[in-house]
């Protein structure tokens, strides 16, 4: 008997009871959509920020000291700014987890070619593109780290030189001399735009370092808490070598990650709002229009807590349904959202569902209230006609 009156109520009053359906569908649409959004922003936003290049440095004194021509090499090798490369590199990549995304030592120098004096990273170039996704590229990658000839050039040094992939360039510091060949023309709108990136076995070659470098740089994915524990990680793992992040990178990270997820948490409790208002106003109108159903009820024997419950059941079907479409209808506006801001769509998340459901049915069922008006109802009025 129950089943059967929850079915006419629902058909009753179409008009009104679709406007309430509507109201739930739509804001379980975009509560579906933000808490996906919500559940792989985390992955998204990390994508786009890897793209700004390394977030971890690891260094012995000051890191930002460079090699100058004039500096002999007994001072060179002496530098506290140069570290062993083989311990370090041996312990990153004895932690190297699938968070960490490229591993690049670097050594730098100011060498000179047709007597002008230009700036050369010794690196794995085969990292770089993992370093620095952002990167264009005329050519190719120099993606052969036993070619110790191939090298990468910035843009404004290919201009400068007038020269182009396949290009010879000729290197030569402290009265040694190299000869590489540019694999690619790198566009990087930054400073690298004007120096040249050569296998470092060539470099160190060059400079008389031995096997020494000067920093390495580490690209981790993840959030701040993540960053922050394999900085914790590596840093007890290499006593007496300073491990710190890009803070510039990491905090902007952890800050726009923590702003987007309140800012998301608070939107999906202003739908909620609406949603619930939307529904109050619906119900109230339905509770005057059932003063009747109601006072025949109470006539034929029905407490009021029954008839309460059959109208909270009402609600609650329509909280279900409406949730239900509105997770489908999620889908497909959660990947639209993040093909507009992310360039890439929302993978969607099934354990979404039942979450959205259920805020759905307690946005509904928030909107019970005027049935407290229910209650006042008096049978006799009712069938007095008044």
């Amino acid at each position: 008997m129950f089943g059967r009156l929850l079915w006419k109520l629902l058909r009753s009053n179409r008009g009104r009871l679709t406007v309430a359906l509507v109201a739930v569908t739509s804001g379980g649409a975009v509560i579906s959509a933000l808490l996906n959004l919500q559940f792989d922003i985390e992955r998204k936003l990390t994508q786009e920020f890897r793209a700004l290049g390394a977030n971890v440095v690891i260094s012995r004194g000051n890191s930002s000291r460079t090699i100058h021509p004039n500096q002999p090499p007994s001072k060179v090798l002496g530098s506290p700014a140069l570290i062993d490369q083989a311990p370090v590199l041996a312990q990153i990549e004895k932690m190297r987890t699938s968070e960490v995304v490229a591993v690049a030592p670097f050594l730098y120098i100011v060498a000179r070619t047709a007597d002008t004096p230009v700036v050369v990273a010794g690196t794995w170039p085969d990292q770089m593109r993992g370093l620095d996704p952002t990167w264009k590229i005329e050519g190719s990658w120099a993606s052969s780290p036993d070619d110790e000839t191939l090298c990468l050039i910035g843009r404004n040094v290919a201009s400068q030189f007038k020269l182009a992939p396949a290009s010879q360039l000729d290197l030569t510091y402290l009265n040694r001399r190299v000869q590489l060949r540019v694999a690619g023309v790198i566009d990087a709108g930054g400073a690298e735009d004007n120096q040249v990136f050569a296998n470092l076995p060539a470099v160190q070659k060059l400079a008389n370092t031995g096997s020494q470098i000067e920093v390495v740089q580490i690209s981790v994915r993840g959030t701040g808490a993540t960053i922050g524990g394999y900085l914790a990680q590596l840093a007890a793992a290499l006593p007496g070598y300073d491990v710190r992040p890009i803070r510039a990178v990491t905090q902007a990270e952890g800050n726009l990650l923590d702003r987007t997820r309140l800012l998301i948490a608070l939107m999906v409790g202003l739908i909620l709002v609406l949603t619930a208002l939307c529904v109050l106003a619906t119900m109230a109108a339905l509770a005057m229009e059932r003063r009747k159903d109601v006072g025949l009820m109470k006539a034929l024997g029905g407490s009021i807590s029954r008839i309460v419950g059959l109208f909270l059941a009402e609600l609650g079907t329509l909280g279900a349904v409406g949730g239900l479409i509105g997770c489908l209808i999620g889908i497909l506006l959660g990947r639209w959202m993040g093909e507009r801001v992310f360039g890439a769509s929302i993978n969607p998340r099934w354990d979404i569902f039942p979450l959205t459901i259920a805020l759905t049915m307690g946005a509904a069922l928030a909107g019970a209230l005027p049935l407290r008006l229910l209650g006042k109802v008096k049978p006799a009025v009712i069938l007095r006609g008044e």
